[in-house]
């Protein structure tokens, strides 16, 4: 009666297999260079009728490549930073790839240094990074690395290869909506003072403004959680009646804290104040009322972030470091016009 194999072959199976000892294999693995042809054939071979770590050392050491690229990433309880992680493991799968992913708290440089030794002892080809703060890309810019390197999330004006969403668009469209509406002026709640994505985003709110020949009024800040959210609209409810009447919030659950603080304080929306936030998180459309917000496409950044990686690995890569924008989109719903949107909270 046959037995089926209960566990997976070891080394020294395969050294068994092969004729040799259990460092003839180690060596053969480590692609040492003090090996017979011979012996190495014979070695390989024992692996490849085995299947001893067949998706790693032995494709690996047959075609010097291990199919698996690297992603660090932070803040992945955010809705951004996950989406990107998901979308991103999505395209490396799409295009036959594994994904080993470094979760870290703090993008500093030393950490981020670890994590790049990490990934390049488990034989990445190439690394995306997404690194929401410029400190961050600063780093990651300066680290010397032995792979392809492609930061997701780090603005425009990063001197290394990467893919972001254009938040100085998302925001120009987000305050045009409002100012086209008939608002006079529009405030902004902006996110957490180290994140490019909030610097960029009030720098398109305030651009906006001045283009058109208004004033900025103060703006606020919070940290992207819908209690910073509250406590902000509990600051913006008093201003109603002296002036705001429309609110530019930089991600959606800031807004979810917004629209509650007002709703306490007797403050309608969108007949008082209109609200529009970033992202469309999945809840938005559910919000009360339903959320007008900027739409980021995370699958298209990750689509876009590892193809541009496999282009570095591939050696393709352009006369200077490539930079690709992703175009956001408006989504107008109830929360600044009510009979700006349909039901299903497309715009007319």
């Amino acid at each position: 009666m046959a037995h089926t194999r209960l566990r997976p072959p070891t080394m020294a199976d395969v050294a068994r297999r092969a004729g040799v000892s259990h460092q003839t294999v180690s060596r053969v693995l480590g692609d040492h260079p003090n090996v017979r042809e011979a012996t190495r054939a014979r070695v390989l071979r024992a692996i490849e009728e085995m299947g001893y770590r067949r998706n790693f050392s032995a494709r690996a050491l047959a075609t010097r490549r291990t199919r698996t690229l690297g992603v660090v990433a932070s803040d992945t309880t955010l809705y951004g930073p996950a989406s990107t992680l998901f979308a991103l493991e999505e395209a490396a799968r799409a295009e036959g790839y594994l994904v080993s992913t470094v979760s870290l708290r703090r993008l500093t440089m030393e950490s981020l240094a670890e994590a790049l030794d990490h990934l390049a002892d488990g034989g990445v080809e190439g690394v995306v990074a997404i690194a929401p703060q410029r400190s961050a890309v600063d780093a990651l810019s300066e680290l010397r690395h032995p792979f392809p390197v492609v930061v997701v999330g780090g603005g425009p004006g990063a001197d290394i290869a990467g893919v972001c969403v254009d938040q100085h668009l998302g925001a120009r469209l987000a305050t045009g909506h409002l100012l086209a509406s008939g608002h006079r002026t529009v405030w902004h709640l902006a996110g957490p003072e180290a994140w490019q994505e909030a610097a960029d985003r009030a720098a398109g709110w305030r651009d906006t403004l001045e283009s058109a020949g208004v004033e900025p009024p103060m703006m606020l800040r919070g940290d992207w959680s819908p209690l910073s959210g509250y406590r902000a609209g509990q600051e913006l409810a008093g201003w109603v009646g002296r002036g705001l009447t429309a609110v530019f919030v930089a991600n959606d659950q800031m807004a979810l804290g917004v629209l509650r603080a007002l709703r306490e304080a007797g403050v309608r929306t969108p007949q008082d104040v209109a609200v529009v936030g970033f992202d469309d998180i999945p809840e938005a459309e559910f919000f009360a009322p339903p959320l007008t917000t900027v739409r980021q496409d995370f699958s298209a950044v990750g689509r876009q972030g590892i193809a541009l990686l496999l282009d570095l690995i591939e050696g393709r890569p352009p006369a200077t470091a490539p930079r690709v924008a992703i175009e956001p989109q408006l989504v107008v719903r109830a929360s600044t016009f009510p009979s700006a949107a349909q039901p299903d909270g497309t715009p007319h």
